[in-house]
């Protein structure tokens, strides 16, 4: 090892990266070096003299930048979790030089000549299926980002993407802020009538934390959905929830500019590559293939919920009338806590009576119990990995005596940590290799009396997210870019969302579900009563989802920014047909939405992945419901054709071979509690 990497520890990739030791001075020395040697790997893949080969010309390609990649990772995942002024400050120095470079590979001219050449060889012909593919794909992907273009085009691109880099990365930190300068302090507890003991004792925490006296909630999901569930103090859920929708919507942290600046950006690149628009641009190797097909999908579950979700609607506003006189119509900020009180009048059903049940340290036991049923792998406590934070924990897969990979989790929300769950490959290994990966959330802590309890809802976000882990940590593609988690983003959630399914389970919670005093198992009568409830209100939450799909896809589908309506009350527009209630004019939750603005694409284009996903998760889940839920010839099934391959063949292929025909939209339909014709069961 160098001096110079000894000095810096990013610039010597390793598996157990050095979390601990990585400061903010290390980040622009650091990939201003790594970037010179990718350029310099560059340089001699287009200035081969000899034969085009797979290995001097697409494996080397394969191979680019791979320090790079593995640094700017850690750099990256370090902003989102424990951001400083200092880090954001380099981030933001080098993410522009970071973007350009790979932005102009499918750019170089000499690059795509190498690449041409080689697919013209005698060999190109003969490669093994998942280098053909590689081929195949990279080919279509250089001329999709702009191979082909003339030069002032090209250059354009290049500046184009540099700008979106930074500027979505600006929108994200502007939501990571906004989120975090927002606080509301309660010093009577009068005003607390109705939230649950656990939610008052964390926000008791939170304000002793903060050094405020009193009770105090911030925007991260585990204060503010319980306030907003349960308070009866009606003008305390309305500041909440306005607080929470208009983020990064004013002053220094307003979003609305970067928003149609991003689109605009988008659009400009879709027309110069030969599209009809940004939906086209990222659907053409997805499965939906383009932004029509999508929205037809979107369209179709719109058309078949929404009679239901009128019917919904109306029985709250009856519920809320009867329940709290004199009648007037629902508040936005009225619809979940009216909701839940309907939820409990109707199924007996409270979801707080199941927290006690699922102490974090449990669920966790329970899940990597079910993963070994299921695949055969052993999760252990590794303690070889340095960690960012002392909250943070450290987990290895083993498989016998082979260690598959290994992972940390990250699940408390902190003040410079972004909000949601998330999980993040950090190296993939090749085929005999250990795989590095993370998952991340924002859960209800441990209070000082007791550890951390969670709802069913935060239960399915820890099996979620380790479903991509194990995507990712399973894999056994001997392609890196085609591995783990690298495949179409229609297709990625499948492995997340079908871990879901367990935690529904007699079967499965028996396994992890104890109360944290007693070790008692949930009570039947308790087990059934949320079994009957899993359909309340289904067709709202479908609608939901649907109304984030039919946004996205509206304004990446012709949508003209700066031609008339702002991007934020076009998407105010599109809230209101998809509603309980009206929504004021202040609302602005694009401006947090970091789905579509956190990064040059994300889920642009693609949110309406998550209910696709959906269709698939439960028609795959039938597989295992019409044998057995354990069933490891079923788990070993699904484990091989789908989360050891990656993107090494056609995921509809994948799909096929794991349940021998098509996807079925009619699993989610029952599981939803709705019929084909769209009315509720």
């Amino acid at each position: 090892m160098s001096d110079a990497a000894i000095l810096n520890p990013l610039l010597q990739r390793q598996f157990s990266v050095p979390f601990d030791k990585v400061r903010a001075e290390h980040v622009v020395p650091a990939i201003t070096d790594l970037l010179a040697r990718s350029e310099e790997e560059l340089k001699q893949i287009t200035g081969e003299a000899g034969l085009r080969t797979y290995a001097n010309t697409l494996g080397a390609l394969e191979s680019l930048g791979e320090d790079l990649e593995w640094a700017m990772g850690i750099v990256d995942h370090l902003e989102s979790v424990m951001s400083t002024d200092a880090l954001r400050e380099a981030y933001n120095e080098i993410q522009p030089a970071v973007s350009a470079f790979y932005a102009s590979l499918s750019l170089n001219p000499r690059l795509w000549e190498a690449l041409k050449t080689f697919a013209g060889t005698e060999e190109a012909t003969t490669l093994p299926a998942t280098q053909a593919r590689l081929l195949k794909k990279t080919l279509a992907s250089f001329r999709r980002h702009g191979a082909d273009l003339e030069p002032q085009q090209k250059s354009r691109l290049e500046e184009l993407e540099v700008e979106l880099a930074q500027i979505t990365t600006r929108y994200s930190q502007h939501v990571v802020d906004a989120t975090a300068a927002f606080e509301l302090v309660v010093t009577d507890e009068a005003e607390l009538n109705g939230l649950p003991q656990s939610a008052r004792d964390a926000a008791k925490l939170s304000a002793k934390n903060a050094k405020v006296n009193g009770w105090r909630f911030t925007l991260q999901q585990p204060s503010i959905t319980p306030a907003l569930t349960y308070l009866e103090d009606s003008a305390i859920r309305e500041k909440l929830w306005r607080a929470f929708t208009t983020r990064a919507s004013s002053g220094d942290t307003d979003n609305r500019k970067l928003i149609d600046r991003i689109l605009a950006l988008r659009s400009e690149k879709a027309t110069m590559l030969g599209y009809a628009d940004f939906a086209d641009l990222v659907l053409e190797d997805r499965m939906a293939h383009d932004g029509a097909q999508a929205q037809d999908f979107v369209l179709d579950l719109e058309a078949r919920s929404r009679d239901a979700f009128k019917q919904e609607s109306e029985q709250l506003q009856t519920f809320r009338n009867a329940a709290a006189p004199p009648a007037s119509p629902l508040n936005p900020w009225d619809v979940g806590h009216f909701a839940e009180k309907q939820r409990r009048e109707l199924y007996d059903f409270d979801e707080e009576a199941l927290r006690p049940y699922f102490p974090i340290e449990s669920v966790l036991s329970g899940l990597f119990d079910i993963v070994n049923r299921l695949y055969g792998i052993e999760v252990r406590p590794y303690a070889e990995l340095p960690v960012w934070h002392p909250s943070v924990k450290t987990y290895a897969v083993y498989e016998g005596d082979t260690m598959l990979g290994a992972f940390y989790a990250d699940f408390f929300p902190r003040d410079n940590k972004r909000g949601g769950a998330w999980m993040n490959s950090l190296i993939t290994g090749l085929p005999g290799q250990p795989h590095l990966g993370l998952i991340c959330g924002n859960l209800s802590e441990s209070l000082e009396d007791r550890p951390a309890l969670l709802t069913h809802s935060e239960v399915e976000t820890i099996f979620h997210e380790f479903g991509h882990l194990l995507h990712h940590l399973l894999s056994k593609v001997e392609v890196r870019s085609l591995a783990g988690t690298n495949v179409a983003w229609d297709f990625v959630e499948l492995p997340s969302q079908i871990m879901e399914n367990w935690c529904w389970e007699r079967e499965a919670l028996d396994l992890f579900a104890r109360h944290y005093e007693t070790g008692e198992k949930i009570p039947d009568p308790l087990f059934q009563k949320m079994k009957r409830a899993r359909t309340f209100r289904s067709a709202s939450a479908m609608m939901r989802q649907l109304s984030f799909a039919t946004l996205d896809l509206e304004l990446h589908r012709g949508f003209a920014p700066g031609a008339g309506t702002p991007a934020t009350e076009r998407a105010l527009e599109i809230a209101r047909r998809f509603s309980t209630t009206e929504l004021p004019n202040e609302y602005a939750m694009l401006c947090a939405f970091t789905h579509l603005f956190a990064s040059s694409v994300a889920y642009a284009a693609g949110y309406y992945s998550y209910k696709w996903a959906e269709v698939l998760d439960a028609d795959a889940f039938t597989a295992f419901e019409n044998t057995e839920i354990f069933n490891r010839e079923v788990g070993n099934r699904f484990r091989r054709t789908i989360l050891e391959r990656g993107d090494s063949q056609d995921p509809q292929q994948l799909y096929r071979d794991f349940m021998g025909r098509d996807p079925d939209l009619l699993p989610l339909l029952r599981r939803s509690g709705l019929d084909p014709a769209g009315s509720s069961q």
